[in-house]
């Protein structure tokens, strides 16, 4: 049987800088052929995560470079990390009623071919946390939050981190788990709003507004004995700021370079020379790359922290697929306020 009314945000034109909702991202009611082939799913979608890296699926053919991901296709759907409900199946491996996650589309259903793998969450009826989390927390942000900290900015107690974007899906979650590995931990946000839900609600040492004024002023005032870890998820004049300030041997973790996406004119970074001078060390990573313990110990650590509240995780959640356009492009112009999450269904 072939549905003619499966709503979906399709991607309709390469963006030169900014994805607009209406011109580059539009929702439409495409037709969904549920005819399933041998091994194939289909999956009633209810939480889609919207990422910062999308963008550069976006990129025209000649400048995409396929390092990590697939470029999007003009006239196609959408998709990324997301939780869905099988509700038809021709593999034994996902029966009806499963909840899922895997990379699905920004769509109310998904037929998953044979070839693409899912996670069942097995105890997503029970569990007290939301569903959203495994977008989330405990989804792709948390395992770069997680295993990049631990394998690549090798912290130790005593040590001072700087995180960029600190609010943000991945920042929150690099703050609270090295301020539980007894560094001091400074990091800057967007608003004045957010930088008071740092300092209070997650207890970072110090924060500061990089909107408010000379990032590299108010990142030595925060840390005037230098840092050790610079948490990278912004680019620009904040990794200006951090090779500034960092100490000797110091680790820049290369999560993300924001600032970046939109543009085609690179920023003209001035302190590169200190890597050399002060030995640092910059490594850029995707969320594949960590060991197969350090993955086994997040989704233990991380599901435990969050459940007795010993680690807080906000969520900026919009409700429903003709609003997801615009939330895409907020999440560009830093007006998200945590993990940015479509709820397209209840479960």
């Amino acid at each position: 049987m072939v549905k003619a009314d499966n709503k979906a945000v399709i991607y309709r034109k390469v963006p030169d800088e900014y994805p607009i909702p209406g011109e580059h991202l539009v929702v439409e009611s495409k037709e969904l052929d549920e005819n399933l082939g041998e091994n194939e799913v289909l999956t009633r979608n209810l939480y889609f995560s919207l990422d910062p890296y999308l963008r550069n699926r976006m990129k025209p053919a000649e400048s995409f470079k396929p390092d990590y991901t697939t470029r999007y296709e003009v006239g196609k759907t959408i998709d990324n990390y997301a939780v869905g409900e099988v509700v038809a199946s021709k593999n034994p491996k996902y029966p009806v009623g499963a909840v899922v996650s895997g990379f699905l589309g920004l769509e109310e259903y998904t037929r998953v071919l044979a070839n693409q793998s899912l996670a069942i969450i097995e105890d997503a009826r029970t569990s007290k946390l939301s569903l959203s989390h495994h977008v989330g927390a405990l989804g792709m942000p948390g395992i770069t939050a997680y295993g990049s900290l631990l394998e690549i900015g090798k912290p130790k107690a005593g040590e001072t981190i700087y995180v960029s974007a600190a609010s943000g899906a991945v920042g929150q979650l690099v703050g609270q788990i090295a301020k539980r590995l007894g560094l001091r931990v400074i990091g800057s946000a967007g608003s004045d709003e957010k930088v008071e839900y740092l300092l209070k609600e997650l207890k970072f040492d110090a924060a500061f507004n990089h909107r408010g004024g000379n990032i590299l002023k108010s990142l030595r005032a925060a840390a005037p004995e230098g840092i050790d870890i610079y948490y990278e998820n912004v680019g620009g004049e904040a990794l200006d700021a951090a090779l500034e300030v960092l100490n000797h041997h110091g680790r820049i973790v290369a999560s993300g370079m924001i600032t970046g996406y939109n543009t085609e004119a690179p920023y003209a970074y001035k302190n590169l020379i200190n890597i050399v001078s002060r030995r640092l060390k910059i490594e850029g990573f995707i969320s594949d790359d960590f060991s197969e313990e350090t993955k086994a110990n997040f989704e233990r650590d991380v599901k435990a922290w969050l459940l007795s509240g010993e680690i807080v995780y906000r969520e900026d959640v919009t409700f429903g697929l003709e609003k997801a356009p615009e939330a895409f492009l907020g999440l560009y112009q830093g007006k998200n306020f945590g993990k940015a999450v479509v709820k397209i269904a209840d479960l």
